[in-house]
């Protein structure tokens, strides 16, 4: 990993709970999209199984919803 991309995570990390929250989110989509398991991602990303079943299930949501 490359310093500019070092301090681009941690100035996202910096803004407070929002911001590492919405990361973690991302974190888990880009690798459900990458064809990971959801133990795989709750490992690599640390958080709960059920943290990765809850974002998956809300993004899947809003694309149902519409804007």
């Amino acid at each position: 990993m490359s310093q500019a991309e070092r301090d681009e995570l941690t100035a996202m990390l910096g803004g407070g709970k929002r911001t590492a929250r919405k990361l973690k989110r991302a974190q888990i989509l880009l690798a459900a999209d990458g064809g990971r398991r959801d133990e795989e991602i709750a490992r690599t990303v640390s958080v709960s199984l059920s943290t990765v079943y809850r974002t998956k299930r809300g993004f899947v949501k809003a694309i149902w919803s519409g804007p």
